[in-house]
């Protein structure tokens, strides 16, 4: 699909995420995933480069890993919220423990999410866009528009040229995830997964139905289908 990404406010810079990751492989990966959804990102691999670089100029999230060398990632979340310029920097804390105690004990440090290791790449972007929208929401822009394509965030409302399209909740947060990442190629899977949720227990057959009838709302007469297929893929 031929679209463009949503954008904070028109005119200011992009989100910036420092990552600090004690593996080196994993850290460059997050870096390469997250460069590719248009954040600028900083990798640092130590806790006590990490605190003093947080100090000196906080970004606008931090992905923390709870094991790192010199200072803890649980002890660096504890110093941000003591500290007044940091204590509303979103925290997403990375552990390679997933027990309720772990998690317990990231939350009550200080983190606003936990993800443990491994996990998937689109659930740890979704998380961090989540987090982003939800921790600045006078940053979000509330237009996403691509030619003549527009949504209204806000409103929820939806329209093609000067014609209001008539989607449903389900079908506006397809049109949404779709054109909130400009090129990529979904499997039903990840939509499952973005729009309806991890609870869903339906098949992946409910995403053709969703999109063949946002299909019908978005293209009348002679307009152009602004949804691709991509066989095999999504």
């Amino acid at each position: 699909m031929n679209v463009t990404r949503r954008n904070f406010v028109r005119g200011s810079a992009p989100r910036s995420i420092l990552v600090v990751e004690g593996d080196i492989d994993l850290a460059l990966a997050l870096t390469r995933d997250l460069k590719a959804e248009g954040y600028v990102i900083e990798s640092i691999d130590r806790g006590d480069e990490a605190a003093r670089r947080l100090i000196e100029s906080p970004p606008d999230l931090v992905i923390l890993d709870w094991m790192l060398w010199a200072v803890s990632g649980l002890e660096i979340c504890i110093r941000l919220r003591a500290r007044e310029t940091t204590r509303m920097l979103p925290i997403i804390l990375l552990s390679e423990r997933s027990d309720e105690v772990a998690r317990l004990r990231g939350f009550s440090a200080g983190a606003d999410d936990f993800v443990a290791k491994p996990f998937s790449t689109p659930e740890l972007m979704a998380r961090v866009w989540a987090l982003l929208r939800r921790s600045r929401p006078d940053l979000t822009d509330q237009l996403l528009i691509r030619g003549d394509l527009e949504l209204n965030l806000k409103t929820r409302r939806a329209r093609r040229g000067l014609r209001d399209l008539r989607l449903s909740p389900t079908e506006f947060g397809l049109l949404e995830c779709l054109l909130e990442r400009p090129g990529r190629v979904f499997a039903r899977e990840q939509l499952l997964d973005r729009v309806w949720g991890q609870s869903f227990e339906g098949n992946d057959r409910t995403v053709d139905v969703h999109v063949g009838r946002m299909r019908n709302v978005l293209s009348r007469w002679d307009e152009r289908d602004p949804i691709r297929t991509v066989r095999g893929v999504g």
